[in-house]
């Protein structure tokens, strides 16, 4: 559980309102891994969209919450790292993912009946790759 206080920050500054990041289910911040950090639309002074799971009971969370509050959960020792994605940019291992090509993937589709057929479905993509060998396949 995070030891850090919500009502304010060191000289007297209050911290903008947002929800705290924290599991509803096993009740803690323990189990968290933040999964993408994007700006508010409009912006808010502090405040930043965030995603996240708690990797505990497999719960998912997204709600803007303050700046300070994500990064407490980013810096924790022992933070496992997955995939993050960051103001458009995706990283693992803690470094950005390059783009190593782009293509096209397809969903197949499928009969339902007679009467009813899902077609395929393509999709620009592109692959990125990270330095530790991890590669993954984004739409474009």
């Amino acid at each position: 559980m995070s030891t850090i206080s919500n009502a304010q920050l060191p000289g007297e500054a209050h911290r903008p309102p947002g929800d705290r990041l924290w599991c509803s289910e096993c009740r803690t911040d323990e189990h968290l891994i933040v999964e993408s950090i994007e700006a508010m639309h409009p912006p808010q002074d502090g405040l930043v969209d965030v995603s996240y799971t708690c990797v505990e009971c497999d719960y998912f969370y997204g709600h803007p919450a303050s700046i300070h509050d994500v990064a407490a959960v980013l810096n924790r020792h022992g933070q496992m790292m997955g995939v993050l994605q960051f103001g458009g940019e995706y990283f693992h291992c803690g470094t950005p993912m390059t783009s190593v090509s782009s293509g096209t993937s397809s969903i197949p589709g499928e009969e339902l009946s007679m009467r009813h057929t899902i077609h395929d479905v393509h999709l620009p993509t592109r692959l990125l790759h990270c330095g530790c060998g991890f590669q993954m396949e984004v739409p474009d």
